[in-house]
């Protein structure tokens, strides 16, 4: 590889020829060969984004040329359109502020700015990272307003549509499903007598329940810190700056940020990224908690529990013919557990706030934008590939009531608690259903005796 020296405050620094980041970045590099993961390529996005506007406020303000400020906007929408992904080579786990990964930023800014300007790759003049693709800005009020912009648009746009597509798909089955009765289960023992509908709507309304969490939550992922600059004060920042680029941000994206009330506590503390992971880990709760039942309905497909049937998708096994797995809901719980995991990452992060910043932001941002990400895609595959595609197994929902024991609950308020416990006794021990025993005993006339155990649930 051939390299080019370039130099910091630090000193003199070796940088590979072809690359648009300069000393900064290249010092993160060698500094940090911990994971080989990188920020998300929405987070990068977003960072460019932010800069982009803010170019154009400074030109607004004086600040900055405006030829200068024509080839960084330029270089931003490049950045955005992914014209660059392997210059941002920066480890998740760097300094905690992010600072490594702005720098970074503003380094391929400024670097590809100047070619535009000169036809020569300097990552320093005549567009300086600092002084011009900076300006306003620090990277204690640009990182966490990137976690906050990324998070609420990747809700906005892809975790809401997904969670909407499954509610509609749950809705619909447990419309479909309303007069087909079952057993229900609690303890994972034979309950009482209810429909597939019923147990549908109640996964239909976890995943409303879902949606109405994220609805305030997404206000506060809309106040950004930008203009705080290094401890909150907006030091070195015109006074009108952040107000004009997060106006921008928001015309262009089309939602309601606006700038921090209060800059010491978006700078000093993370607490809204914290909540939004706490109810992406309650989202992902409910959603495993869909994905389990589901595959446990499906059981079988003559051994188990049988009472649904799943899309056929793939070949289950590689040594048994015949056998289909629950896939897609395999894949789904595994994801929750990633977004369990990650809120804990999350939630120790936000602990790593102290005095006026937070030192835990790139770990935040990675694993914040993960969940949603994993939460978003998985769920559309749920509501498209699984969920669409159930049918009820009415013979095994029947079978199943007529053989459970659970149904001598009916007979409770006619012969009383204890003699119904006997009858569920002798019918266990006597390998009879409920209905058997209790004509072989009298306790109530035939006809009578049926419409009281099954409610009439076969005549519909």
């Amino acid at each position: 590889m051939k390299y080019r020296e370039e130099a910091d405050s630090l000193g003199k620094v070796r940088v590979p020829e072809d690359a648009y980041y300069g000393p900064q970045t290249r010092r993160a590099v060698e500094n940090f060969p911990i994971s080989g993961l990188k920020l998300p390529d929405v987070f990068i996005h977003t960072l460019a984004l932010i800069k982009k506007h803010a170019a154009s406020v400074n030109q607004t303000l004086g600040l900055i040329p405006a030829e200068k400020t024509g080839a960084i906007i330029q270089a931003c929408h490049e950045v955005m359109d992914a014209k660059f992904k392997n210059d941002f080579p920066v480890d998740v786990f760097q300094t905690g502020s992010g600072t490594s990964t702005n720098m970074n930023m503003n380094e391929v800014i400024a670097a590809r700015a100047n070619e535009i300007l000169t036809k020569k790759k300097s990552t320093k003049f005549p567009v300086h990272p600092n002084d011009h693709v900076n300006c306003c800005q620090s990277s204690n009020d640009i990182i966490p307003s990137a976690i906050h912009i990324s998070a609420v648009t990747l809700i906005h746009r892809k975790l809401i549509p997904a969670l909407e597509n499954i509610f509609r798909e749950l809705e619909s089955k447990a419309k479909e499903f309303e007069n087909i009765h079952k057993i229900g289960r609690t303890h994972l023992q034979d309950a009482v007598i209810m429909t597939l509908g019923n147990e549908f709507s109640g996964y239909a309304r976890q995943t409303r329940l879902a949606l109405d969490r994220l609805e305030p939550v997404q206000k506060r992922l809309c106040i950004l810190a930008l203009g705080g600059t290094a401890v909150g004060t907006g030091l070195n920042a015109h006074r009108d700056f952040a107000k004009n680029v997060i106006s921008h941000i928001a015309d262009e994206t089309g939602l309601p940020f606006v700038e921090s009330s209060n800059h010491f506590e978006s700078q000093g503390a993370c607490d809204a990224a914290v909540e939004t992971s706490g109810i992406l880990k309650t989202i992902a709760i409910s959603l495993s908690k869909i994905a389990n039942d589901i595959r446990w309905l499906a059981s079988g497909p003559r051994c188990g529990l049988g009472e649904i049937n799943l899309p056929s998708l793939q070949p289950g096994s590689s040594i048994m013919p015949g056998k289909i797995n629950p896939v897609i809901c395999e894949s789904m719980i595994q994801v929750c557990a990633q977004v369990i995991g990650n809120d804990a990452a999350i939630s120790t992060g936000g602990m790593g706030s102290y005095f006026e910043l937070n030192t835990m932001l790139p770990l935040i941002a990675y694993n914040l934008i993960q969940s949603i990400e994993l939460l978003s895609s998985a769920a559309d595959v749920l509501a498209k590939k699984c969920i669409s595609g159930i049918t009820a197994n009415i013979d095994r929902c029947q079978s199943n009531i007529q053989n459970s024991l659970a149904i001598v609950t009916n007979l409770v308020p006619h012969i009383g608690y204890d003699r119904a416990a006997e009858i569920a006794k002798k019918a266990f021990a006597q390998g009879k259903t409920i209905e058997t025993v209790a004509l072989e005993e009298k306790i109530l006339p035939e006809q009578e005796l049926k419409t009281i155990l099954f409610k009439d649930l076969f005549q519909k």
